[in-house]
């Protein structure tokens, strides 16, 4: 039992410690070039975060996290080949597909996907 706090405390001393020297030996700047730079949106860092940004910016992002995960969500079918009647599997996979298709034809048809307005 005192071997085991033995060691219990040096492990503590000794990850201290590195968290210490860590901290001294780290030279942050806080305006070293990535802070200065603007963000990947284009936004400047310093300046209000209320600026209003493009719509369709956030439209088609939206629509590569839904097809990223459609992409997730297929892919367990492919494991299911052996277990399952292929009919059924078929019927399944397309059924998805076309909730997919509708939904970017919904898009497409509120001119979402316009990027001339």
């Amino acid at each position: 039992m005192n071997l085991m706090f033995n060691i219990s405390l040096m492990i503590f001393f000794i990850s201290n410690l590195f968290m210490i020297l860590s901290i001294i030996l780290s030279k942050k700047s806080f305006m070293d070039r990535e802070k200065c730079s603007p963000f990947e949106c284009g936004f400047d860092p310093k300046s209000s975060a209320r600026i209003p940004f493009s719509l369709h910016f956030f439209l088609i992002t939206v629509i590569f996290l839904i097809f990223d995960v459609e992409i997730a969500l297929i892919f367990p079918i492919i494991l299911l080949f052996k277990m399952t009647n292929i009919f059924t599997l078929m019927k399944i996979s397309f059924f998805f597909i076309i909730i997919l298709l509708l939904g970017l034809y919904h898009e497409w048809n509120q001119n979402m996907l316009n990027w001339t307005n």
